[in-house]
């Protein structure tokens, strides 16, 4: 077999459009950032509308809303509009607007004189728990500082998940043995921490449910299903009993139920609403909200 050619990185990187460099998401990658087209977004009825797809990032904000409003924080109704981010969704001028970084999940905050915009999903998390007299976020001491560490271990770690492994192992036009050997062997060394810690405590913070469960779970959950980018086998998730404990007993919770499929897409019909801006949507899914008018998509 013929070995590959030895890429030397030129001096000076330049983007060459026409080649892609990016493999399934070519045509929405590129080296720059503002706005491609106009688009306003569209704005409901309640406090708090949200910009999103059910990915795990997604996914995070929409459990979290969902549970806020099981808790009875009636100001936590919310409208989640669909963005494509497969067509480009997110580089129209008022998701830019609301999030430069054209990234979801995003969030605006109308509740107040001023709409805010929050976006970064850890940071909708830890806004939404304060904005609301502390939920599922413990109030000071060695409790806060542990669920605090989770949450920016979550967000400083899923990079190598989602950008690394997934995209080698799953989107990349091409197999790269070292790419792929690289950034599973880091996964299982996440996963094993998580392992380890989930022996010894029900959820990451201790006893307590909190935004450092709700922000682990939809991606490394998801992993130890084996439901994120068909990896299971390959990375022998079975393995990880405690994270599988914890997965388990979160995915029991009506609240993180509901708001696995919000903004979801695809999987079987019944797990999906594409938009959510009443709470009975979830049990009146007619094909118009199943399939919306688009607006932010």
């Amino acid at each position: 077999m013929t070995a590959p050619p030895i890429y030397t990185p030129p001096a000076i990187w330049t983007w060459n459009k026409d080649k892609g460099n990016g493999g399934r998401f070519a045509e929405i990658n590129r080296p720059v950032a503002g706005a491609t087209h106009d688009m306003e977004l569209p704005v409901g009825r309640h406090p708090l509308q949200l910009y999103s797809l059910g990915t795990p990032n997604g996914v995070k904000v929409t459990v979290m809303l969902e549970e806020l409003l099981a808790l009875g924080h009636t100001g936590a109704e919310y409208d989640a509009w669909l963005v494509r981010i497969n067509e480009g969704a997110q580089f129209g001028a008022g998701f830019i607007a609301a999030n430069p970084n054209a990234k979801i999940p995003a969030l605006m905050d109308r509740s107040g004189h001023a709409p805010v915009r929050v976006f970064e999903s850890g940071a909708i998390l830890l806004y939404l728990a304060e904005k609301f007299d502390s939920a599922f976020l413990p109030n000071g001491g060695p409790k806060r500082a542990e669920c605090l560490s989770w949450l920016f271990w979550q967000m400083g770690a899923t990079p190598f998940l989602g950008g690394g492994f997934g995209h080698f192992f799953a989107y990349a036009p091409e197999k790269i043995e070292y790419a792929i050997d690289r950034y599973a062997m880091e996964i299982k060394r996440q996963l094993d921490v998580l392992d380890r810690h989930l022996a010894t405590n029900r959820y990451m913070a201790g006893d307590d449910y909190t935004i450092a469960d709700i922000s682990i779970w939809p991606w490394y959950g998801t992993l130890a299903k084996g439901q994120l980018y068909g990896s299971g086998e390959f990375l022998q998730v079975q393995e990880y009993k405690h994270v599988l404990r914890w997965t388990d007993e979160i995915a029991k919770r009506p609240a993180a139920r509901r708001g696995r499929m919000v903004n979801r897409t695809w999987g079987e019909p019944a797990s999906q609403l594409h938009e959510r801006h009443n709470a009975s949507d979830f049990d009146l899914r007619t094909q118009a909200k199943l399939n919306p008018t688009p607006a932010a998509s």
